[in-house]
């Protein structure tokens, strides 16, 4: 059984182009972030950046080549298949889904979604279905067997762009499990979405010295400096989940 990592990434993000590769501090980018995270993790042996075979996405395929990181290239919109044939590529029997935007995701969280996930056979575990965690610390751990169905019998756009909206449409076909967090703290975010995102990480990452960086830490530098959490305070979370049931509207209109 072999449990890996996919990192969804790509420079085309129609809200803040380029920001995979865009600098949070000392000339270390966003990826980088997230890669150096994970490495802190206990509950995986692969980790797999999968990327678009667009020309754009030639940097990322080059910056993992020169940091010695697993890559996959595949379709640009279908981001199921992509990690359809990643899994398949690398054998993955277990598959830990983790976009690219999350440069300060906490490796203590991800190991307790996987050991949640390992503990009583589950097909799918996340902690964000409902979210009682912040923005920023979303993991999702799937089975291959999941990832097979859901590329087999996905059909909405958004199916195919969210990799694991199947699994949630279906889910009494699926043993799904949601780690509640003891505290509902969803009302945080430190994801990278937009520049303001962006400025807020690169304050946390300048404050906080040490490896890796945990939720509560971050929690605790909040505490201490309130100020920084109206940064990003205004940037909406919905609106990339907005623009995908629009794209299922259209698509079921236009198909009857």
């Amino acid at each position: 059984m072999t449990i890996g990592c996919i990192v969804q990434a790509r420079m085309g993000s129609t809200r803040l182009p380029g920001k995979v590769l865009m600098e949070v501090i000392e000339g270390k980018p966003v990826l980088y972030y997230v890669i150096n995270q994970l490495k802190y993790c206990k509950s995986f042996e692969k980790l797999i950046i999968a990327t678009t075979t667009l020309p754009e996405d030639d940097k990322i395929a080059q910056f993992c080549t020169d940091n010695n990181v697993n890559y996959f290239r595949g379709d640009s919109k279908n981001v199921l298949e992509r990690h359809y044939r990643c899994a398949e590529k690398f054998s993955l029997s277990t598959i830990i889904r983790m976009p690219s935007d999350k440069p300060l995701l906490d490796p203590e969280v991800v190991d307790k979604v996987v050991d949640k996930f390992n503990s009583n056979s589950y097909d799918y575990a996340t902690n964000f279905f409902p979210s009682t965690f912040p923005s920023g610390t979303e993991v999702e751990v799937l089975s291959f067997d999941s990832l097979k169905k859901s590329y087999e019998k996905a059909i909405l756009p958004s199916e195919k762009e969210h990799v694991t909206t199947y699994i949630r449409n279906h889910k009494d076909d699926f043993r799904i499990f949601n780690i509640m967090n003891s505290e509902n703290l969803s009302n945080f975010r430190w994801a990278v979405d937009r520049v303001e995102d962006l400025r807020l990480v690169r304050e946390i990452a300048s404050k906080i010295h040490k490896n890796p960086i945990l939720m509560h830490d971050i929690l605790e530098l909040f505490k201490n400096e309130p100020s920084l959490v109206e940064i990003n305070k205004h940037v909406d979370k919905k609106e990339s989940y907005a623009k995908s049931k629009k794209e299922d509207e259209e698509f079921l209109r236009t198909k009857n």
